[in-house]
């Protein structure tokens, strides 16, 4: 592993339909991290489809959150400012004159972008933050909804529909059929060229909708990117927002006043969706619009580059390890991986294993009698993509081994949710394997070059070079091969 690429500051501003978002980035290549973000629900296409203006009330809000948003900008002083304007600037006949009257007041430029152009960044964004993702991304603001095929390496063909939540309303009232009606009117005339087993739901709305249904269900693991609901798991979700009154939608947790309002509109579209499109499988995706002119942004190596290892390579590098010592481990533990029974598929386990080795020395600078549990709860919740919830659990397994933690991990329940039995024994010996290679070694590569361990005739097998064997063979490393050997039911030989 490279020494970590300087970091550097991105600002992005989104001015949507429903809010204005300012959030600071700082990145570390590839390694992505949210270090501001800021929000005001505007709602500037509230009227749009009755005054084709945008809101008279939403107005001056939207002013007051821009020329605050520009004294920020104006402190942090970031390398670059990415700002954008999505469907109700774009659509509203006095848009041009906002601009010009944000960057009179604020001196910020904004771009407009084009139907198209939203659909293809809000999946841009998708792929940023899963770069696996094959299917459809769908992205729903405030006046529009688009939808963008993504073949698992890019994205194709996009198109914007008015399906967000004001215009839909119209103006009128809440009525679930009149509203359905429309839906499907929309809906029926692109479900063949989108039609995809999973869906990728980019938006606050619906990520205020997971969020429902993680209580629903009792999900022990508050994170809501890569969250992923059946088909029938999120009609569920989406049946119940639709039916209660903005009263009762206002009283569950963490749904504002204002949320509550598109959030029936938001349940009545993801339901035409899983219907019109064979949708089985919903994966809410964190990372949209911004992320994906963040992502635009990148060199080609970095946009190449693994989100959960530049992640994972960027939380364990800070701690100010020997940039080799990844590498070392992930190379010397090879032939103990080998052997593990399978947990995500030989690629996939490939990929873990790297991150793990990432991880190796996150908890260095730790209290010694709290490491365990902060190291474990930083990699289960830490804000890396391009990792499933069930990946994330593995890593968290994993590190408590690699730091002396039980069998059963600081939150058992959690990760029998998350987890099955044979992918948390493989995650259990490989924090165990790395245990070992830094324990043994002292963390030096060079230190490690001069030991070895294999598996073979249901034994493990450590052996060091000529003059190193007292160095390096001694009662803490025979305690540490010990507990591997066990955990992979094997006889120990040293």
């Amino acid at each position: 592993m490279a020494d970590l690429p300087a970091p550097r500051d991105i600002a992005a501003i989104d001015i949507g339909s429903n809010s204005v978002r300012l959030v600071l980035y700082r990145l570390e290549g590839r390694a992505i991290w949210t270090v501001f973000n800021e929000k005001v629900l505007a709602g500037l296409g509230r009227d749009l489809p009755v005054t084709g203006r945008l809101s008279a009330e939403g107005l001056p809000m939207a002013m007051t959150a821009l020329r605050r948003f520009a004294a920020v900008l104006e402190g942090v002083r970031p390398e670059k400012t990415l700002i954008a304007a999505t469907a109700a600037v774009r659509e509203a006949a006095d848009g041009p004159e906002f601009c010009e009257r944000v960057a009179a007041e604020t001196g910020l430029k904004i771009r407009v972008l084009s139907g198209e152009e939203e659909a293809r960044y809000a999946a841009l964004g998708v792929l940023a933050g899963a770069p696996r993702a094959h299917g459809v991304s769908a992205d729903m603001g405030g006046a529009s909804l688009e939808l963008t095929r993504l073949n698992g390496h890019g994205v194709e063909g996009g198109v914007t529909l008015p399906l967000g939540p004001f215009a839909l309303a119209d103006g009128k009232p809440f009525d679930a059929a009149r509203i359905r009606a429309r839906i499907d009117e929309r809906l029926s005339t692109v479900a063949d060229e989108f039609r995809a087993e999973r869906l990728y739901a980019v938006g606050g709305a619906w990520r205020t909708l997971a969020q429902v249904q993680m209580r629903l269900k009792d999900y022990p693991l508050h994170v809501v990117h890569q969250y992923e609901m059946t088909a029938d798991e999120a009609l569920e979700a989406a049946q119940m927002v639709a039916q209660q009154s903005r009263q009762l939608l206002e009283r569950q947790p963490g749904v504002s006043r204002k949320r509550a309002e598109t959030l029936p509109y938001a349940g009545l579209v993801l339901e035409g969706l899983i219907r019109h499109l064979g949708l089985r499988t919903i994966e809410v995706s964190a990372w949209g619009v911004r992320e994906g002119l963040l992502f635009e942004q990148l060199d080609a190596p970095e946009k190449a580059a693994d989100p959960l290892l530049a992640g994972c390579a960027a939380l364990g590098g800070r701690q100010g390890i020997s940039p080799a010592l990844p590498g070392a481990l992930n190379g010397w533990i090879s032939g103990i991986v080998a052997v593990l029974p399978p947990a995500f598929g030989a690629e996939r386990d490939r990929v873990l294993t790297d991150a793990a080795c990432r991880l190796a020395d996150l908890g260095a600078r730790l209290h010694p009698d709290h490491r365990l549990e902060l190291v474990f709860d930083q990699v289960l919740r830490a804000p890396v993509p391009g990792q499933s919830h069930a990946e994330r659990a593995f890593l968290a397994v994993a590190v408590n081994a690699r730091y002396g933690g039980p069998a059963a991990t600081p939150e058992p329940q959690t990760i029998a949710r998350l987890l099955d039995e044979r992918s948390a024994r493989r995650a259990r010996a490989l924090g165990l394997a790395i245990r070992l290679a830094c324990d043994l070694s002292g963390r030096s590569p060079q230190l490690l070059a001069n030991a070895s361990a294999t598996v073979g005739d249901d034994a493990l097998r450590l052996q060091a070079r000529q003059g190193y064997a007292d160095v390096l063979l001694g009662e803490q490393t025979r305690k540490r091969a010990k507990a591997l050997a066990e955990a992979m039911g094997l006889e120990l030989s040293i």
